[in-house]
């Protein structure tokens, strides 16, 4: 294609390289450009094996090193909200998806097109619509038509964890409770059942509820069950006769989806309970030798992941992952989003020293 920003001079340079990357606009289900700019430059770098599936794009080394390691990133971004395109200000790089998570690609991209002998096997997937529903997300789609581009011994998830290894993940489910009354006119409201008051009880036990905290490989995980939006009612002068609360339990890791279900069904006994969203969590996977070695290189202790990531989809298939990468999870998402300079080029250096070594 023609006038690829991602140029050699931009690719050795991993915090240009994240402004660039920025300045392609790339909202979810919007990634061609993105997807094409990073394809192009892949396919001319000897090294590498590129392939591609949709707006998902996959290198690899086959050097016939004894471990492979997956690094993966998401090319799309939450839409834009006044943040476009990137400023920079002083040490801070601002502008949508800065923090979540095209600093952490710009290092993945960075390492796979100056690094042409890693001590390991490296897999690097970009991909798409990770910031909508599961079913356009590219790792999902791969899984699902190329799970071998997966297959690794380790994966680090280059989410915005600001410089720190956060592992493993928490898992998610949404249920709806369903609470049902007697429809009547307000004038004589003593000839119905309110639903609406019903809901009372569901939300005097969630306001009653203690969530667990759970340490797992020294990674402590941080439960909670909470309402997060109410329905009801039919007119202003009509007795509701059906109300439903809907309620998100994250979970730690050591909780199945189906142990979660069946802890929200025991707290919200002689409710009807409806599932609408479960995903499952991820233990730490702190154990793999490639883990262990990039714990070194990181040269701190890991902290859990208090929230849900693309880790889960690795540990689904027994591969151990974390999340690592330059960003602000707190400013994810938010109109002032940035990224520090000075953590991008942290990141680089931890990963190429990881990566290089023997």
């Amino acid at each position: 294609m023609g006038n690829n920003p991602l140029t050699s001079d931009v690719l050795v340079d991993p915090v240009v390289l994240t402004r660039t990357l920025v300045d392609i606009e790339s909202v979810s289900r919007n990634e061609k450009v993105i997807a094409d700019c990073v394809e192009e430059v892949l396919r001319q770098t000897p090294h590498l094996s590129v392939d591609r599936l949709g707006n998902t794009v996959m290198a690899r080394t086959d050097l016939g090193r004894a471990q492979r390691v997956v690094l993966a990133g998401h090319l799309d971004t939450v839409p834009i909200n006044d943040n476009f395109p990137s400023t920079v200000v002083d040490d801070l790089i601002y502008g949508c998806g800065t923090s979540d998570m095209k600093s952490g690609v710009a290092l993945a991209l960075h390492l796979a097109a100056t690094l042409p002998d890693p001590g390991y096997d490296v897999t690097y997937l970009f991909y798409e619509a990770e910031e909508i529903e599961s079913a356009y997300n590219g790792l999902h789609l791969v899984s699902q038509a190329h799970p071998q581009w997966l297959e690794a011994d380790f994966a680090v998830l280059l989410e915005p964890t600001y410089g720190v290894v956060e592992a493993g993940c928490q898992g998610t489910l949404r249920v709806l409770v369903h609470t049902t009354g007697r429809r009547a006119h307000t004038a004589r409201s003593w000839r119905g059942v309110n639903a609406i008051h019903a809901a009372g009880e569901v939300l005097r036990r969630l306001q009653d509820y203690r969530p667990r905290t759970v340490s797992i490989d020294g990674c402590t995980y941080r439960e909670g069950l909470n309402a997060v939006r109410i329905s009801g009612g039919v007119a202003g002068n009509v007795v509701p006769d059906a109300c439903t609360v809907e309620v998100n339990l994250r979970f730690a890791p050591d909780r199945t989806e189906e142990q979660a279900l069946a802890h929200v069904r025991e707290v919200m006994e002689g409710f009807e309970i409806e599932l609408t969203d479960s995903a499952p969590g991820a233990l730490p996977g702190l154990g793999a030798a490639p883990a262990r070695e990039f714990l070194a290189a990181v040269g701190a202790e890991p902290a859990a992941k208090l929230g849900w990531t693309d880790v889960a989809r690795f540990a689904a298939l027994g591969i151990p992952a974390l999340n690592y990468g330059p960003g602000d999870p707190l400013l994810a998402h938010a109109p002032d989003e940035h990224v520090e300079i000075g953590k991008i080029r942290d990141g680089a250096a931890t990963l190429h020293r990881w990566l290089a070594a023997p």
